[in-house]
Parts: C-alpha cells; structure tokens; sequence
C-alpha cells in the first residue's frame, strides 16, 4: 500500500468562482484562481451542486443485433449554487458581505466554478492542485424553504466542463 488515506469530505473542498472565464479552462492558472471570488465558506453544501450527469444515449445499432443497445452521445452536467445572505444586526442586506450572491443572482450572469477536493479549503491555491471546473449560465434564484440560514438557490445551466485538471504555472 503506497500510504494513501480515505479522507472525509467534510471541509476539504475548496470553492473559487471566477467572474472571467479562464484563458483555458484545461489548465486554470494560479493567477486566474487568485483574482476569483473565495466561496468555500460562503455558500451552503446542502443547495451546492456541481456535477456530470447522465450523457445522452443514441439507440443507433446494427440491424443484426438482437436486442435494444444504447451508445453514449453528448457529456450533460448539472448545476446549482446556494449563497447565503448576509444580513446586519437589523436584518438588512449587507453588499459587501454578499459578493458570491452579487456575482450569480442576475439571470443569465456566465461564470466559472472551480472546485478542489483535497486540502482544508482554506488552504491556498497552489501549482498542480487537481480541480473541476464548469462555466456555467445563472437563472433566477430562488428563495430558500424557511429552513436553516437565509440563503438562494440559484439553478446553473452547464455550459462547458473540465474535470480533474490541474493547476497550471502563471506566466
């Protein structure tokens, strides 16, 4: 055994959100990571969502194969974000507390959602992290059910992914 050990998940993910779409999403760099917004603490595990789902099939075979057998056609992905809202002492909405909401909440706003699972996520970005990364298209938010902290949820159309990449050198 090389020594490896599984790891919780439990605080080791790691949450940048990029408001410029990275020059290639292949290979994000550690200065394109460092000019994002910080949203590991910001937003909630319960609503947060960033994954590859189901792909298309294609019931596309031969004439002399018996049965119905399926090939896999386009990658689909699925997204959703759940900022909390940040409110004073009043009950008032804070700007300046609330970037990650500020970035996503208009329909239609286009950005880049890099994830690490590794390290505490408070733990810098770092040359050769592996990440996931998906540009993705905001749609409404949504109020949250009445439940735990005020926060939205806010549907992401996938655009375009990039799985377990790594952190390219700046420069």
């Amino acid at each position: 055994m090389a020594g490896g050990v599984r790891t919780l998940a439990d605080g080791n993910t790691k949450l940048t959100i990029l408001i410029t779409r990275p020059a290639n999403l292949d290979a994000i760099t550690l200065t394109e990571l460092q000019a994002g917004i910080e949203a590991s603490c910001k937003v909630a595990k319960s609503g947060t969502k960033f994954s590859p789902s189901a792909s298309d099939t294609e019931q596309d075979a031969p004439l002399c194969n018996e049965g119905n057998s399926a090939a896999l056609g386009a990658s689909n992905y699925e997204g959703t974000l759940a900022p909390f809202w940040y409110l004073d002492k009043d009950g008032k909405y804070v700007l300046e507390d609330n970037a990650v909401y500020e970035a996503a909440r208009a329909k239609g706003a286009t950005l880049t959602y890099v994830f690490r699972e590794g390290p505490k996520s408070a733990v810098a970005w770092a040359q050769d992290d592996r990440y996931d990364a998906y540009v993705g298209v905001s749609d409404n938010p949504q109020k949250s059910d009445g439940g735990g902290y005020v926060k939205r949820t806010i549907p992401v159309q996938v655009q375009a992914a990039a799985l377990d990449k790594t952190v390219a050198a700046s420069g």
